[in-house]
């Protein structure tokens, strides 16, 4: 690791092979140029709510958490701060005080629970906690195990139903810690490009998350490139709903705003209802998602007038083409969909023709293997455009090029190794490659469902089903057949006022070309509070665990069609007595209590 060095003249860091060049030296530089140039220093570089900051202001803030960030470091390397924080401005101040004091900040995750969130905090080597009142109840637990002792509370940004919001509690108070801290002024450090800045959570949807490394150089680079994607200049706004502690909303929101000197506007937490009236009030330019808030938003009441607003550009990934569409025509956006992860290291070009599904064109270092490397070959369709040869095509995702912007998880060699293997990158991502080198995305390495033998993906079920004209989500899995193999599940959320109807259901179902009979849901699940990571994703291994299980679904229908059936029936106790029963005979009751 890059050890800190004090101000002085700095010389420019030569850029890698095929990167562009570093707006400043490192972030530290880059911050300080901002709060003294005379046209930038004074505009603003973060909103919310009422409240502005101008990029002055903000230098003035991230020397008070540098100074305070210094004087706990208490080990040979930097100091690990961990930040559960909603997006409050505290949490920027948080990252540029890092950034000039060459500490790491580590984005905690809120909707981590128990032993998960003390293992990702023992993982992380975590030094301090920087949290909030609302969030002190996930903590208590964890109290006599918390790496770092007591946590560091803001009282700054509360709300009203916080506990603890009035700051009357005897917890160790932000405010007080800086105003303790000794000295004034910037520290002066230089930590250098190479520093680590920041670890960063993968979403975690079908294992533990992992701690991604991202120096000041990554997310200069990659501010510059988001930048230069959606023309990003000093007078544009950020709007930043997706929470901080992920990749999308340092990479996709703020970094891009850093390097040009432009502002951000804050939401404390993704609102679809009050995403709108947040982008007017900043006269936001740009924002970024992943996952599901754009099929969120086409969900609420239409309006004449929703695109009267000031965004150009949207940025994201794993958006619905659907979706995707209607969302750019309501809201009068270009919307950029790309395929992308919090690692990086695979890129394709979407400067070619459109094609239905696809991300976009694969250069020759991009392919598609087994496990064991070997390319496989390009998708077949039939003639309703469905993939023919899934067995044959479907395979993982690599750069066979080298490992890209990754610069590798942090304490985990065993990943590191997996996903370093032969010097290429691999995403963990399913995919395949038509005759021309279009890349489409087949889901997760465990988004496999096996019916009578045959082996397809959840994903293209899941994409066919979010087109029903009252699902705002779906997600699709398999579940474990009571004789061999798997039964496709569908879990649903409906439009607000919509209802279930089963024989319409079925009948639509059976209507869609690219839902082969094998395809079709043997199980709906009507999702009430869908089971989600903090960016939205849909946790998918937690309603593979569920299945149809009355003691784990939280009180949602499920509904079943038999074979044949013209229609889905609820599936209610007497059913779930017949279906455990029938796995006892088979000797499959293993696979009942997975």
């Amino acid at each position: 690791m890059t050890r800190a060095r004090r101000s002085g003249t700095a010389t420019r860091p030569v850029p890698r092979p095929g990167e562009a060049p570093l707006p400043a030296p490192d972030a530290a530089a880059l911050l300080r140029r901002h709060a003294a140039d005379p046209v930038i220093g004074p505009a603003p570089a973060v909103r919310f709510g009422e409240g502005v900051w101008t990029h002055a202001e903000l230098h003035a803030e991230a020397c008070r958490w540098a100074r305070l960030f210094l004087a706990r470091r208490s080990v040979d390397r930097p100091l690990h701060v961990g930040v559960l924080l909603d997006n409050t401005p505290d949490y920027l101040f948080a990252l540029s005080g890092a950034a000039l004091s060459g500490s790491v900040v580590v984005g905690v995750n809120h909707t981590r629970r128990g032993e998960h969130l003390l293992r990702d905090l023992v993982h992380t080597d975590i030094d301090l906690v920087v949290t909030e009142p609302r969030h002190l109840p996930l903590l208590a637990p964890l109290a006599d195990r918390l790496p770092g002792g007591r946590p560091l509370v803001s009282h700054r940004y509360p709300e009203a139903a916080d506990p603890g919001a009035d700051g009357g509690d005897d917890l160790d108070d932000l405010d007080g810690a800086l105003d303790a801290s000794t000295g004034r002024g910037d520290p002066g450090i230089e930590p250098g490009p190479d520093a680590t800045w920041c670890l960063i959570f993968t979403s975690g949807t079908s294992g533990a998350p992992k701690a991604v490394i991202g120096s000041q150089r990554r997310l200069l680079v990659t501010g510059t490139r988001m930048g230069i994607i959606m023309d990003v200049g000093p007078r544009d706004v950020g709007y930043v709903c997706m929470p901080l502690f992920h990749s999308n909303a340092l990479m996709v929101g703020w970094a891009p705003a850093l390097v040009a000197g432009a502002a951000v506007g804050l939401a404390r937490r993704f609102s679809a209802s009050g995403w709108l009236a947040d982008v007017r009030r900043y006269q936001a330019t740009y924002f970024g998602y992943t996952g599901k808030p754009l099929a969120y938003l086409l969900a609420t009441p239409e309006r004449p007038d929703d695109a009267d607003n000031s965004l150009r550009v949207a940025f994201g990934n794993e958006g619905n083409a659907t979706i995707v569409d209607g969302f750019a025509r309501r809201y009068g956006v270009e919307v950029i969909d790309a395929y992308g992860a919090t690692e990086g290291g695979v890129a394709v070009n979407r400067e070619v023709a459109a094609r239905t599904g696809a991300l976009g064109q694969a250069g020759p270092e991009v392919q598609v293997v087994d496990d064991d490397g070997h390319p496989l070959p390009p998708a077949r369709f039939d003639a309703a455009g469905r993939l023919a040869n899934a067995d044959e095509c479907v395979g993982e995702i690599v750069n066979t090029g080298g490992v890209g912007p990754f610069e590798g998880y942090y304490n985990n060699p065993e990943a590191n190794a997996r996903t370093t293997r032969f010097g290429w990158y691999w995403t963990g991502d399913l995919g395949y490659l038509d005759a021309d080198r279009y890349l489409y995305f087949a889901g997760r390495t465990a988004d496999w469902v096996r019916v009578d033998g045959e082996n397809f993906l959840a994903a293209p079920i899941e994409a066919a089903i979010a087109r029903h004209p009252n699902v705002v989500l779906a997600a699709v899995y398999g579940v474990p057949d009571a004789a061999a193999g798997d039964q496709v599940m569908a879990a649903v959320v409906l439009r607000d006022a919509a209802s279930f109807d089963p024989t319409a259901f079925a009948a639509w179902v059976d209507a869609q070309d690219d839902l082969g009979p094998k395809w079709r849901p043997r199980y709906v699940r009507l999702l009430a509070d869908p089971p989600t990571t903090g960016t939205n994703k849909v946790v998918t291994r937690t309603l593979v665990h569920e299945k149809w299980r009355a003691d784990r679904t939280r009180g949602d229908p499920v509904f079943v069609r038999e074979r044949g059936d013209p229609a889905y029936r609820r599936f209610d106790g007497r059913d779930e007595e017949a279906l455990q029963a029938a796995f006892a005979r088979n000797d499959r009751e293993r696979f009942w209590d997975l």
